[in-house]
């Protein structure tokens, strides 16, 4: 029967951060004032034994403290948004604050790419070793009749084998007309190994459904009562919307499937695995479909084929890896060949014809790969480089990673990370058909090749600093919109955007209190015309932290956090494509937001109270959007509590 006994560490414990599916992992820096939670199975079992493994295999452990950094990730997405924008409404997407090029790939995606928020990629999924059943409950109060829950349960019915359920649900009407969300995503994993180490397998299953009613932002009537402060439209469905009707859905479901067979192995005196030569297998079986519906067509987007809108994508995929892997000090490590036949259907249900031009129905076909990974550490050094290239199909592309790494011990660490990478622009670029007449297109476009360095220090005593130098050639985005063209158009640049990001955070602390600021700065030496940031983002949380009443048996924070952008020509939201645009009608920003907050940890259970924008209810100039047209929220209380418990 496990028990469970929460102790107070004489040394700092680390840091946390959300890793997607609920459960949280521990990473590297420190707090002063958590609680750290030991759950003992007859005396031999210890919290580090309930470990969470990533997509790329790399183990921490489930962590029910509270820090500040709990603080960030508490929203529906449980990520630290400091580089996103969110809408007014919970489960609504998010306009970018700053980008990040540290991923690298070989083929386009679909599209879409502002409904992708809130779905679960390859890496959003983790699998679990636990001990005992495990449990986690997150909930929190949405806008106007809802709220989100995510619910996860794993268990090991041996020490090789390992289930987990997980689901998202997610619910909320919003204070505009037309904004309700509802999300939902379940996914399942399944892990597994045979007790000599030989043969491993990990396998997992996510459905997702992601729905948004679209209401194309303030009309300009409304956009006027709004920054006048007319408290005859507090209530914010009084104010007009541009759209009544409209809903974009994304639909997902994927097929996973990992598994590889060690040919040769060796292991050490402490029975860990030294060297091997296996052989591996991956199939990604993956569908989506996207739909854009409006009862009745608007004028605003132009003229249409038939009243009602119904357009429906379609983009199914399956990619087939066999791997073989050595890893000996003859290779200074591990030495990895892979090799990929990748198939895929993009498409709508028929072919369009619009003044002479034929637009194809989809497009379809195969193409296949080969790529090298080598991995190897010595002392305190690790390098990781990685390259591939596609060798046939209707697409071409590449890619070189490189990342080398220091650790001192505990003190820091340093890493750089250099990548280059050649793929098509993703395929709505490429096809696009609607029930409005502009919206269908059909381009023949260069590839966007990038460029980029990135250096990481991580350090406890001194900072967090990261470092980016990025170069994109034929950067590809939707144009502005005219008087004259009511819709975006894809288009690529013709010369070369020149980006750089640099972010740093650091936590000062006096007695119970602690300042925890976050700051970046940015600058488009070229390309600003059409690649928009905001030059200053900071985040700034001033709270105090103690622990309660006698015996310690609560642990409070509470505190102020303020959050400030530069202004800068924010893209646009277009509902119809699911995507941000180009625009120069409205800058967005230089506008301070304060949140309040209250949190609290009774044993493995985190409380989470806030006021969030509570500066709004006293703002005589209530500029402050998410977007052009799309108002930022206003002031609102939110609830909502992380539940751990082991079985």
């Amino acid at each position: 029967m496990a028990t469970q006994a929460q102790t107070t560490p004489k040394k700092p414990i680390r840091d946390l951060r959300s890793v997607g599916n609920g459960l949280q992992r521990n990473q590297a820096d420190s707090t002063k004032f958590g609680k750290e939670i030991k759950v003992t199975l007859s005396g031999k079992t210890h919290y580090t034994d309930y470990k969470i493994i990533s997509h790329q295999r790399d183990t921490t452990y489930i962590d029910t403290t509270l820090t500040i950094q709990k603080d960030y990730l508490f929203n529906y997405l449980r990520k630290d948004n400091f580089e996103l924008l969110p809408f007014h409404n919970q489960g609504q997407t998010f306009n970018k604050l700053g980008y990040t090029f540290s991923d690298v790939s070989l083929f386009p995606k679909m599209g879409a790419t502002a409904k992708h928020y809130n779905y679960y990629e390859l890496e959003d999924v983790y699998y679990y070793h636990v001990p005992t059943p495990t449990t986690e409950l997150f909930y929190r109060t949405g806008l106007e009749q809802g709220q989100v829950l995510d619910a996860l349960f794993t268990f090991n019915t041996t020490r090789r084998h390992n289930i987990s359920l997980a689901y998202k649900g997610m619910r909320s009407l919003g204070k505009y007309i037309n904004s309700l969300s509802s999300h939902g995503n379940l996914r399942f994993t399944f892990s597994y190994r045979t007790k000599n180490d030989r043969y491993t397998l990990r396998s997992h299953i996510v459905a997702q459904d992601l729905s948004n009613d679209e209401n194309g932002g303030l009309t300009p009537g409304s956009i006027i009562d709004f920054e006048s402060n007319d408290p005859n439209f507090s209530d914010r469905a009084r104010l007009e919307t541009n759209f009544n009707d409209a809903k974009n859905i994304l639909r997902g479901n994927r097929y996973y499937l990992e598994h590889d067979y060690k040919i040769w192995h060796r292991k050490d005196s402490l029975n860990h695995t030294k060297s091997y030569l296996k052989i591996g297998h991956i199939l990604n079986y993956e569908r989506k479909h996207y739909d854009y519906e409006q009862a009745t067509a608007n004028t605003q987007l132009g003229p249409s084929f038939s009243t009602k809108v119904d357009d429906k994508l379609s983009y199914l995929t399956t990619d087939n890896q066999v791997f073989l892997a050595l890893k000996s000090p003859i290779v200074l490590g591990e030495l990895i060949f892979k090799a990929n036949y990748f198939d895929y259907q993009y498409g709508y249900k028929s072919v369009t014809v619009i003044n002479n031009q034929t637009i194809p129905s989809g497009l379809n076909g195969t193409t296949s790969s080969i790529g090298g990974e080598w991995k190897t550490t010595y002392k305190k050094f690790a390098v990781d480089a990685e390259v591939a290239t596609l060798l046939t199909g209707d697409f071409n592309g590449n890619y070189v990673k490189a990342t080398a790494s220091y650790k001192q011990d505990s003190l820091f660490t340093f890493k750089g990370t250099f990548l280059t990478n050649s793929k098509s622009p993703n395929l709505n670029f490429l096809l696009h058909q609607s029930d409005y007449v502009s919206y269908n297109w059909f381009n023949n476009l260069k590839n966007e090749r990038t460029r980029s360095l990135l250096f990481d220090l991580t350090s406890r005593k001194l900072l967090n600093a990261s470092v980016q130098i990025t170069q994109i050639d034929n950067f590809t985005y939707f144009s502005d919109t005219t008087a004259t063209r009511p819709q975006p158009l894809p288009e690529q640049f013709g010369k070369t955007v020149s980006y750089l990001k640099v972010k740093v955070s650091k936590e000062f602390r006096a007695g119970k209190f602690a300042l925890n600021n976050t700051i970046m700065y940015q600058n488009v030496a070229q390309g600003g015309s059409v690649f928009r940031v905001p030059e200053f983002v900071t985040r700034n949380t001033l709270y105090f932290s103690d622990h309660l009443f006698k015996g310690d048996p609560m642990y409070l924070q509470a505190g102020i956090t303020f959050t400030y952008f530069s202004e800068y020509f924010a893209n646009g939201y277009n509902p119809l494509l699911g995507e941000f645009t180009l625009q120069n009608a409205q800058k967005i920003g230089n506008y301070p937001v304060l949140d309040f907050f209250i949190n609290a940890q009774i044993q493995r259970t985190r409380l989470y109270l806030k006021a969030e924008h509570f500066n709004s209810s006293f703002s005589k100039n209530p500029n402050y959007y998410a977007a052009p047209n799309y108002p930022y929220r206003d002031f609102v209380v939110r609830f909502g509590l992380v539940w751990n418990f082991f079985i």
